[in-house]
């Protein structure tokens, strides 16, 4: 959501003011998205690199990411309406306690809902992601390897195992690391919007994006609206087939 801070100097705005007119233009392509029947939409709200912003910056736009948690999780919330289940992938632990906590507490009170999931990117990397799926990855498989050399049915060696045919294969294959990812609780994108212009997915889903529509509009995230969502949908529907082609030669 590329744009928020030159969309408010743009317009003279105060500091901030850029980040909620990005937060409603966000709300509007929600509901646009559930309207249209979208069951899963990935949003990223904030990268681990933005973390090096100036201090002040953070904490405003921590505050203000706060704020909408706790509206999200409201009885009468756009979330609860659509029956949108919400998680929260990234490093949590680095976020502040207050922002962790509420992060927690919107995933446990929209845990019931069914219809539609609402994945919010907070504190978050794909190389970050990939590192941590791969080091929960192997953990996994070492305890696995020890439960069985305790039992004295292990070979010694914790990520390689034969086969049927007594080859050496890894134990460890893309599927397992796919388990550990943070976005497994979705699908992989069929199309990443992108505003302002901008064709670099800046560490974003980059290994879940191999075979999805890229869509870059000019304008700044808070100009976005009903048309710009429509028009990505009807691209993608037009690459539909080189895509489909494209995901089962991967």
């Amino acid at each position: 959501m590329d744009g928020n801070r030159r969309y408010a100097k743009k317009r003279n705005l105060l500091d901030g003011a850029g980040h909620r007119s990005g937060y409603l233009a966000l709300m509007n392509m929600l509901k646009y998205c559930y309207e249209l029947g979208v069951k899963y939409a990935t949003i990223y709200a904030f990268s681990i690199d933005n973390f090096r912003r100036r201090p002040e910056e953070v904490q405003s736009t921590m505050q203000l990411i706060l704020e909408k948690i706790e509206d999200l999780i409201k009885e009468e919330s756009m979330v609860n309406q659509y029956g949108v289940r919400i998680y929260f992938l990234g490093s949590l632990k680095l976020l502040s306690k207050p922002v962790r906590l509420a992060a927690e507490r919107a995933m446990v009170a929209t845990s019931g809902n069914s219809k539609s999931v609402l994945s919010i990117c907070l504190a978050y990397t794909s190389s970050d992601e990939i590192l941590h799926a791969v080091q929960e990855c192997c953990g996994e498989k070492w305890d696995e390897g020890s439960a069985l050399e305790s039992k004295g049915a292990g070979n010694g060696l914790v990520f390689l195992k034969g086969n049927e045919n007594g080859k050496i294969k890894p134990s460890i294959v893309v599927k397992d690391l796919e388990k550990h990812m943070y976005a497994a609780v979705a699908p992989d994108p069929d199309i990443i919007i992108r505003t302002s212009g901008e064709t670099r997915l800046s560490n974003f889903l980059l290994w879940q994006s191999a075979n999805c529509l890229l869509y870059a509009p000019p304008i700044l995230w808070p100009e976005i609206g009903l048309w710009h969502l429509i028009w990505a949908v009807l691209d993608f529907q037009r690459n539909f087939s080189y895509l489909k082609e494209k995901t089962k030669l991967s």
